[in-house]
Order: structure tokens, then C-alpha cells, then sequence
């Protein structure tokens, strides 16, 4: 994530400034080479693939920051974040594939960078190839496992990530739901929120907010993406020179990069994206075949699905966009879950005959999975419409009650997963409501436009 953002500023910055301004910036680029002694690599396709990798490096934030957005414990030197970013062949388009830290992994024959003892393939955890091998193993674990060929390779960590928020001005995030995780010291309310440096980091790191762990925060990563590139192209970055060196400046100082990644690959990507937007920019995860896959010494991984991860890294490959054309879909309050994803059951509490029937009909029209099948209640005579739910689907029942503007929440121990509504007298319809995350198509993707605040 930290490198996305690297990615975002420094390409898009590139548009409408002049060489002069760009030149020289790139020698403030600590230079990997992960290329080195490389054989046998994929072939290339159409497009700029370009491997982005967060690392940890809280040894170089002060104490006080460290204290402040709690980030005790001893650096990892690990990768946080992974991803591939691809730029189209027509610079029109870059889709990002996140890849989950945990995924299950065969690392090629290598040298341990640690002990120095030559390891043979072996499977691992896909963040443990840096830890084993730096960037050069990590490109070719990534190659493996991809057959992607990778063409650039940035590496950010967490202190350039949060300069650049901070010189940027800070970044808008909206949120359907209250974030809070104990761990970050996240807490933010449903609302519309301008994060700062310190901030922006605690909520791309946090991944106890619910139980969707490493995934919920990969989609809240793509989120801040998105966010970060609406904040470059309409904050003046692109076309103010002065602005643009000081946050090429604090974003390159620490920063690590391939030896072919300097100033003329910079101005020609910004100036061939020069009308880039959020709506340009296509965000997925790589579809998830198996959560837990045990493997024996490393523990608990995840499996990607081969059939559905192929036929997206064919499709980066051959320079496809990853949703092949536009879904727009009717404007929508946002909620935290998805209504399809949502089972109800309709009563009627009203002595009016067919309320039910209608209550259903609206709700299944909006998304919501009713039963189809909906039954008097035990007392008849409501007047509130109530939506009942077990305390363990809480998340749910406020996306659901979104739908039902002015209904009562009732929590039921014991309910289970199937929530109710009790159609009462106030009963004035069902507004439309979306996920937050409103993915499309077969790689579950979301356009930069769909996730910024607005």
C-alpha cells in the first residue's frame, strides 16, 4: 500500500511537469537489483507491470510517533503488502491485484540472505520470500506463481507513506460502518474523515476491525489507493512544480527501487496518464480457492483458486481490462454489507393484507435475500417496522435497517444468521442500498470512482 501510494504520487505527478523539475529527483532512490541472474522468466506481455512491496521499517519512525499510533514491537523486515500494478499498454488504465501476505507460496532455489545456507523449492508463506531471499526472491516467487513478467519493482516503508499523506495534505476516507481495532488504535465513525499521516497508517495496517482480517484490510488498502489518486489529481500536485518536487522529494528519500526506475521513466508515464482519474484505476484481490490451508512447519495459508487466479493473470497479461466494459450502477446509500449477502425472512404485523407480500418484493428487488415466503407475525398490530437479528450479525442488521428508513433494531439472542422484518404501520417503502465495496464482474473489481467519497 505504502508503495501504491509512491506509485500514484510519482506517476501522476510526472503529468505537465518538465524535465527539468523531475531530473535528479531519482537520485535520492535507494537502487535493488532484483533482477539479477534471473533465467527462465515469463514472457513479456503488453503493458508495464510494476511489483509494488510495503515494508515495515517502524526502526525509523521517532518514539513519540511510535507511541501515538502504537506501533511497539520490533520491526519484521518483512513485506507488509504486496501488489501488482498494471499500467495498460495505451496508459489509460492501471489495474491493481492485490496479493494476501499469507498466501501459500513455493519459494525457488535460493540462497538464505540470513544464514547463507542454499535452500531448494519449498513451500512458504508469500511474505516470507523477502524475509528469505529480499526483493530478488520475491520477484521470482511472485513470476512463479503468476507467470507475470515484472518490469519494475518499488519498495516504501511505513515513514515515506506517512510523509507523503502529511505533504500531500491528508487524504479523504468515507466509511459506512465505525472502524475501530484495538491493535492500531483506530476509531473512526461512520462518516466522512480527513486523515493525516499517522492516521492513514493506522488504517491501512488495522486488521481486527471485523472478522475479515488480512482481506478486509486489503479492500480498505485499495480503498486509501483510490483515495490518494482523487486527492493527486485534484489537489494542484500535477500541475504545480513546486508542490510536485517536495512530494517527489519526501516520497523518494526513502525508497527503493530497480536500477532502470529513474526520471525518463517517470515523465513518460505521467505524461502519457496526464487526464488519469480514480474511475482509470480497476482494484481486485487474487480470487481465494481455500482460508486455512494447513501446511506442515509454516501453519495457516491461503490457497489461491487456480482456475479463477490463471484467468486473471492472463487477462494482466494480455492487457485486458479486468471488468471489460463500465457497470453503472443507480445511485445507492452505502452500507458495510452487501445486501445480497443477507438472508431475510418478512412478517407482517399489520392487519393490512399483502403488506408482507410487498415488503418482500421491495427487499428482494433492492438485493436482500428473502425467503420469498412471507408469514403473519405473532401479534398483529404493529405500527414500527422492527428488524430483529442475532447480536452476532449486528453488522448486517444495520445494513439492512439502512434499507428500512426509521425502523427499530431489536437484538435476539440465539437467532441465528436468518434476520427478521416485522412490517409495522410506518412502513413507506425500501431505499436502494450497495456495499461499500461495490465489486463487479468475475475478479470481484472496483473502480477507483466507486470507493472515494461522493
Amino acid at each position: 500500500m505504502r508503495v501504491a501510494t509512491t506509485l500514484s504520487v510519482v506517476v501522476l505527478g510526472a503529468a505537465g511537469i518538465g524535465h527539468a523539475v523531475v531530473s535528479g529527483l531519482d537520485t535520492g532512490i535507494a537502487r535493488v537489483d532484483p533482477f539479477k541472474d534471473m533465467k527462465n522468466r515469463p514472457t513479456a506481455g503488453d503493458g508495464m507491470n510494476v511489483l509494488l512491496v510495503g515494508t515495515d521499517g517502524r526502526d525509523r519512525i521517532s518514539e513519540a510517533e511510535r507511541r501515538k499510533y502504537q506501533l511497539g514491537g520490533a520491526p519484521c523486515h518483512c513485506t507488509d503488502t504486496i501488489m501488482i500494478v498494471h499500467i495498460s499498454e495505451d496508459r489509460n488504465r492501471a489495474s491493481i491485484v492485490s496479493l494476501p501476505r499469507d498466501s501459500y507460496a513455493e519459494a525457488p532455489t535460493h540462497t538464505d540472505q540470513n544464514s547463507g545456507e542454499k535452500h531448494h523449492t519449498h513451500p512458504v508463506k508469500l511474505n516470507a520470500a523477502y524475509a528469505e531471499g529480499g526483493p530478488n526472491l520475491t520477484v521470482r516467487t511472485v513470476e512463479h506463481m503468476t507467470k507475470v513478467k515484472i518490469d519494475h519493482y518499488l519498495e516504501v516503508d511505513f515513514t515515506s507513506f506517512m510523509k507523503t499523506v502529511d505533504v500531500l495534505g491528508g487524504v479523504e476516507i468515507c466509511t459506512a460502518d465505525r472502524l475501530k481495532d484495538s491493535y492500531t488504535g483506530l476509531d473512526l465513525k461512520a462518516g466522512k474523515h480527513q486523515l493525516n499521516g499517522g492516521e492513514a497508517l493506522q488504517y491501512v495496517r488495522s486488521r481486527h476491525i471485523d472478522g475479515a482480517a488480512d482481506l478486509g484490510r486489503m479492500q480498505r488498502q485499495q480503498r486509501f489507493m483510490a483515495a490518494v489518486i482523487a486527492k493527486a489529481t485534484s489537489s494542484g500536485v500535477l500541475l504545480n512544480p513546486v508542490k510536485f518536487r517536495d512530494v517527489t522529494q519526501t516520497v523518494l528519500g526513502s525508497v527503493r527501487a530497480d536500477k532502470t526506475f529513474g526520471s525518463d521513466e517517470m515523465l513518460d508515464l505521467g505524461r502519457a496518464m496526464r487526464n488519469f482519474t480514480p474511475a482509470s484505476s480497476e482494484f481486485t484481490s487474487v480470487p481465494i480457492g481455500k482460508m486455512g490451508f494447513a501446511v506442515p512447519n509454516i501453519g495457516s495459508t491461503i490457497k489461491w483458486d487456480p482456475k479463477k487466479s490463471k484467468k486473471l493473470f492472463d487477462a494482466l497479461r494480455e492487457d485486458k481490462p479486468l471488468v471489460p466494459y463500465p457497470v453503472r450502477k443507480p445511485k445507492a446509500l452505502a452500507v458495510a454489507v452487501a445486501p445480497q449477502q443477507i438472508r431475510v425472512q418478512v412478517e407482517n404485523g399489520t392487519k393490512t393484507s399483502g403488506l408482507g407480500k410487498k415488503v418482500d418484493k421491495a427487499l428482494r428487488w433492492t438485493g436482500f435475500r428473502t425467503t420469498g415466503a412471507p408469514v403473519p407475525a405473532d401479534k398483529p398490530g404493529a405500527q414500527r417496522t422492527v428488524v430483529a437479528y442475532d447480536p452476532r450479525w449486528d453488522r448486517s442488521a444495520k445494513s439492512l435497517a439502512t434499507a428500512l428508513p426509521g425502523c427499530q433494531l431489536k437484538a435476539v439472542k440465539g437467532q441465528g444468521s436468518l434476520l427478521k422484518v416485522i412490517a409495522g404501520a410506518d412502513y413507506k417503502g425500501v431505499t436502494r442500498v450497495q456495499a461499500e465495496d461495490p465489486y463487479q464482474g468475475e475478479f470481484g473489481v472496483t473502480t477507483g470512482d466507486q470507493v472515494v467519497c461522493g
